[in-house]
C-alpha cells in the first residue's frame, strides 16, 4: 500500500502545495519521494501511477466540503475543542475568506480523483496535520511555530519519524509544506488502519469523505 501526504494551497499558489509519498512497509512508512509546487494534473499523474501497483491512500490537508450556510461544519468545531483542549490553535472555518480558496481546491481535486476509482484501489480522507501532531504528543510551541523556523520542524521530523516514518530527510533547509505533507501521510496512514487519534465519519452527501487525524 502506497500512502499520499497533500499539504495543499490555494489554486492560484500551487508552489506552495507538497505531496510526500510513502510506502507502508512492515509496522512502518518508508519514505519514498516529495514533490514541491504540484498542480493538480500532476498530483492526478503521480496517483494514476501507483494505483497500477495496488492500493493508495491520499490524505488531503485540506477542506474537502463546506457546511451550507458558511460557518463550521460539526466535524471542524468538535476538532478545534479537542485541539484547544491539548493547547493547540489553527482548526478554521472551510468558508474564511482565506480558506475558502483552499476549500476550492480540495473539493475540486477531490472530484478528479474520484475518477479514478471506478477501476482502482483509491482511498481518500481530509486530514489536519497540525492536530495529527498535537494529538500524537507533539509539543503545541512547535506546531505554531514549525511554519517560520527550522528548529520546530527538524523536531516535528524528528517525532514523525518516532511515529513510523522512515528515511524522511532531515536537512536545515526542509519547507515546513513537506513537514505538514509528512504529518498528513502518517494522518491517512493511521486511518486505513483504523488506528486514527480522532476521527469524524463522512456524512453524504454533504460531507462525502471522512475526516481524520
Amino acid at each position: 500500500m502506497k500512502i499520499i501526504g497533500l499539504d495543499l494551497s490555494g489554486p492560484t499558489n500551487t508552489a506552495d502545495t507538497c505531496l510526500a509519498l510513502f510506502e507502508a512497509r512492515g509496522s512502518g512508512l518508508a519514505y519514498l519521494d516529495s514533490i514541491q509546487g504540484a498542480g493538480d494534473a500532476r498530483i492526478l499523474e503521480v496517483a494514476s501511477h501507483h494505483l497500477k501497483a495496488g492500493a493508495l491512500v491520499i490524505g488531503l490537508d485540506a477542506p474537502l466540503s463546506y457546511q451550507p450556510g458558511g460557518g463550521d461544519r460539526p466535524s471542524d468545531a468538535e476538532l478545534r475543542r479537542l485541539v484547544k483542549a491539548r493547547g493547540g490553535t489553527g482548526v478554521m472555518t472551510p468558508t474564511m475568506t482565506r480558506m475558502a480558496y483552499l476549500t476550492l481546491r480540495g473539493v475540486a481535486l477531490t472530484r478528479l480523483l474520484s475518477r479514478l476509482r471506478p477501476w482502482a484501489d483509491l482511498r481518500l480522507v481530509e486530514v489536519h496535520p497540525g492536530a495529527v501532531l498535537i494529538l500524537r504528543g507533539a509539543p503545541p510551541a512547535d506546531v505554531a511555530g514549525f511554519k517560520r523556523a527550522p528548529g520546530p520542524r527538524l523536531r516535528l521530523l524528528s517525532r514523525l519519524g518516532r511515529l513510523g516514518l522512515q528515511d524522511v530527510p532531515m536537512r536545515e533547509d526542509v519547507s515546513d509544506h513537506f513537514v505538514a505533507a509528512c504529518a498528513a501521510a502518517l494522518g491517512a496512514w493511521q486511518w486505513a488502519l483504523g488506528k486514527s487519534a480522532w476521527l469524524f465519519r463522512a456524512d453524504p452527501p454533504l460531507h462525502p469523505y471522512d475526516f481524520a487525524c
